[in-house]
């Protein structure tokens, strides 16, 4: 039974490590999942929440791969389990099939997924509240290692300043779910579904993609000003994007002087704008092969 207590309490342990590493390496993906399911008003106090998520999660990890404090952990795990699980149930119940973010981008999995794996969980830490033998230890030092490790999150994720990224609040393209166009190296179109230039330059690219192996993340933010739909525009153009719609007050803000106009993104910041010759500067740009 020792054995059993020891490898249950050391496999949840790695599963917190893993859930809080997979939000750690992307957490712009938690921070829009956070403001996306309602437990955020903005990006700012996302961040905070994110911060604090993953390094409880790290904390509760690294404590319970140490033979201390079981019951009491067993405690913590079960609350915080227990509460995420009563939030995936009300995803559930409004129909959301998203990703829930529980292992950041690197899982997908829905909230039905995430209330399986959850409700194993809670009976594994429910098991080991069970047959773990009280610990008199004091719980101070657990305490102080947990406020430390969450405190530690704002220095090893510094909190990025994105009060000049144009993009910050498309955060739900059609095709592709949430995304974080903060993140990484992206790009992004304007178009406008009725404009003649638009449709060239994106069966130019869909033709380019084709022919690269390593073409980059494309999102196309739509205009429609006239009857063309997003379907006709993919089958004019040969292409299938995620995308999602504009207001005519923010496609003005972000075309020049008339579209199509493509933006070159790397971790949330603008590195390039494109009003023509956009092939040559995807070839030149990610040496396109």
């Amino acid at each position: 039974m020792r054995n059993i207590i020891a490898g249950l309490r050391i496999l949840l342990g790695i599963t917190f490590l893993f859930s809080a590493y997979t939000k750690f390496v992307g957490p712009g993906f938690f921070e829009i999942t956070l403001m996306d399911q309602g437990l955020a008003s903005d990006r700012f106090i996302a961040a905070q929440l994110a911060r604090f998520f993953i390094g409880l999660e790290f904390a509760l990890g690294i404590l319970m791969l140490l033979p201390f404090y079981t019951k009491k952990l067993m405690i913590a795990s079960l609350l915080l389990l227990g509460g995420f699980t009563l939030h995936l149930v009300y995803l559930w119940s409004i129909g959301d099939t998203e990703n829930c973010g529980c292992f950041g981008e690197m899982i997908s999995m829905t909230p039905v997924e995430s209330i399986i794996k959850n409700i194993v969980f809670i009976g594994i830490s429910a098991f080991l509240f069970w047959k773990t033998p009280k610990d008199i230890r004091s719980i101070k030092p657990a305490f102080l290692s947990v406020g430390l490790i969450i405190a530690s999150m704002w220095l090893l994720l510094p909190l990025p300043d994105h009060s000049e990224f144009p993009f910050q609040k498309f955060t739900q393209f059609e095709y592709a779910g949430r995304v974080d166009l903060a993140a990484g190296e992206k790009t992004v179109a304007i178009f406008n579904l009725d404009c003649e230039h638009c449709q060239e330059a994106a069966t130019q690219l869909a033709e380019l993609e084709r022919a690269s192996t390593n073409f980059p993340k494309l999102y196309v933010l739509f205009y429609q000003e006239g009857s063309t739909t997003v379907s006709e525009f993919e089958q004019l153009t040969t292409s299938a994007y995620p995308n999602a719609f504009i207001d005519m007050n923010t496609f003005f803000d972000l075309i020049g002087n008339s579209p199509p106009r493509i933006y070159h993104l790397k971790a949330g910041k603008v590195e390039a704008i494109w009003d023509e010759d956009f092939v040559s500067h995807y070839q030149e740009t990610f040496e396109l092969n």
